[in-house]
This record gives structure tokens, C-alpha cells and sequence, in this order.
């Protein structure tokens, strides 16, 4: 199953969830980070599309993140649904300066790495 898969049946309703939400979000930070940690420190001629491809999946994880929260369903309270939004727009804008030359992937690295700590329920650690 691809990652993009992943995300749309982590947010798709479930007959009988197997594992929790938050665990699937938490595999699903922590397999793009690894993908975008990989990309950055490949020193290969395939080092650009490998950085694409990675980013390309962090973005639709923010984007499904963004659909989310926008929802006026979703259960979380206010001031966390803006901040997952706010972080799913700059990770997007991010991803844009990252592919032109302009920005640090490990900023990007960094948001997942706290967002999925946080998801552990452990202080993040950037």
C-alpha cells in the first residue's frame, strides 16, 4: 500500500478500526520523515527526484491533515485544528522553496519529527 493510500484510509471511516487513529498518524509521520531524511542526505544524481517524490508525499499527509481539520466535524479543539492548519500550509509553501533551490528540507524534517513526538505522546525533540 502506498503512503497516499495510508492517509486516505487513516481518515476514511472504518467498520472495525484495528489500530488507533493516532497510531496510524504516528507510523505515517514517522515512514515520510524517514522518506525525507533519506531524500536529503542522497548524494546520488537521483537525489532531486527522490527529494520530490518524498516531499510529494509529506504534502498530500498535510493536505489530508488540512482537509481535516477544516471539517467543522472534526473533534479537536480550536486552537490545535489552526495550528495543524497553519503548519499544513507552511510545509506547503516550504515544500515550493525546497524544490526551487530556496529552502531546507530539515525544516520540514524537524515539523515531523515534532508533530509525530507529539503524537507519542513524548515532548518533541527538535
Amino acid at each position: 500500500m502506498n503512503i497516499q493510500s495510508q492517509i486516505l484510509q487513516t481518515y476514511a471511516p472504518t467498520s472495525a478500526p484495528i489500530r488507533t487513529e493516532r497510531s496510524v498518524e504516528h507510523q505515517l509521520f514517522t515512514e515520510i520523515t524517514a522518506r525525507l531524511t533519506k531524500a536529503a542526505g542522497d548524494e546520488t544524481p537521483q537525489r532531486a527526484r527522490k527529494v520530490a517524490e518524498a516531499l510529494h508525499e509529506n504534502r498530500t499527509l498535510w493536505h489530508t491533515i488540512a482537509t481535516s481539520v477544516a471539517d467543522p466535524e472534526n473533534q479537536l479543539p480550536d486552537t490545535l485544528r489552526a495550528r495543524l492548519f497553519y503548519l499544513a500550509e507552511f510545509s506547503d509553501t516550504h515544500s515550493r522553496a525546497v524544490l526551487e533551490g530556496r529552502g531546507d528540507i530539515g525544516v520540514l524534517i524537524d515539523i515531523n519529527r515534532a508533530v509525530r513526538d507529539g503524537l507519542s505522546g513524548r515532548a518533541p525533540n527538535i
